[in-house]
């Protein structure tokens, strides 16, 4: 099937476009998943000079053709995060000052709203029909209910969830653009059940469905496979990132021990493509069944290797893993014609 694999540039952040976009030209990708910013005008894909520059998008796609790489996502997760979320002083690095004003949280999340809705038009002048991101939530800290959480309190939290979302949704809808949320921990889908029910609580709005990421299933112990079988019309875009459970020890848990990623004293960490504990031979196999075509896009995240060794090494996995479906049974030269 060949489908176009390309690098999220969110861990290249330290990097100027150029410079990043050379870098993964020279590797040999496909292309980029780039990451919004706000107030950087040098940076992956300034959502404000997009809008109001008339030459900024033209001047970003000559260069990509320059590269022969092509784009087929935005990122917009920071500030997605801060739509829902109950606010506190970490989330004030996320965003610029004309954001995060006077950090009054409803002043931030009508601010992260509009801007979203920006997004989704500099998305659409941009060419591209993909918007991965975050919601946030407003609930993500009941996920273990001691004290006991009343229903009526999630209940909220997806009635909120409808009434900041399906305005931005309607703007997307209106741009020709998805938004594809990243089914994470901390965000209002983190796992298969909380997905159906963020569906729901969408009334299924058709510009609204999932990045997946395997990597933050299946250390939860969710299934990846079962979540494609589950949402298979909803697989708006694909991250390639793997994990590793720590299974030798009986010291930490699934919930982090309060230790940083990285810290070998965790109960998991991520892992680069091809080397954890995620069966990507099963999903790519099940993304034919579905019929996905849209980029496998490697998302780096891994504390003990070389960043540009793993972004080398992850590109050379996937590329040997994305196979084609058979277009012949291979039982039918038994079958005789009547």
């Amino acid at each position: 099937m060949a489908r176009k694999i390309t690098m999220y540039s969110a861990q290249w952040g330290d990097l100027d476009f150029d410079v990043f976009a050379k870098k993964m030209s020279d590797f040999g990708y496909d292309g980029l998943e780039l990451k919004c910013t706000l107030d950087r005008p040098n940076d992956h894909f300034n959502v404000r000079v997009a809008l109001d520059d008339e030459t900024y998008c033209e001047r970003k796609h000559a260069k990509l053709a320059e590269l022969n790489l092509g784009v087929w996502a935005l990122s917009a997760h920071s500030y997605g995060q801060l739509i829902l979320d109950e606010l506190d002083v970490r989330h004030r690095g996320m965003v610029p000052e004309y954001i995060w004003g006077d950090g009054d949280p409803a002043g931030v999340r009508e601010r992260a709203i509009e801007e979203m809705k920006l997004t989704a038009h500099a998305a659409k002048k941009f060419g591209v029909s993909v918007v991965n991101g975050f919601t946030g939530s407003s609930i993500w800290k009941y996920f273990y209910s001691f004290p006991p959480v009343p229903p009526a309190w999630i209940d909220d939290g997806f009635k909120l969830l409808a009434d900041c979302w399906i305005p931005i949704l309607d703007e997307f809808q209106k741009c020709g653009v998805k938004f594809a949320l990243e089914v994470h921990p901390t965000e209002i889908a983190f796992d298969l059940w909380s997905a159906r029910r963020t569906l729901e609580a969408l009334e299924f709005h058709p510009a609204f469905g999932f990045n997946f990421d395997p990597s933050h299933l299946l250390w939860q112990g969710v299934n990846p496979v079962k979540f494609l079988r589950a949402f298979p019309d909803r697989i708006f875009h694909v991250h390639v990132k793997d994990v590793l459970r720590n299974r030798d020890d009986d010291e930490a848990g699934i919930l982090g021990s309060h230790l940083n990623f990285g810290d070998y004293r965790r109960g998991w960490d991520f892992r680069s493509p091809g080397h954890g504990e995620v069966d990507f031979e099963a999903i790519l196999r099940h993304l034919n069944v579905i019929n996905y075509q849209g980029p496998l896009s490697v998302e780096w995240e891994d504390s003990g290797m070389n960043r540009e060794y793993g972004a080398q090494d992850a590109l050379q996995f996937v590329r040997r893993l994305d196979f084609s479906p058979s277009d012949v049974a291979f039982d039918a030269s038994f079958i005789r014609k009547a």
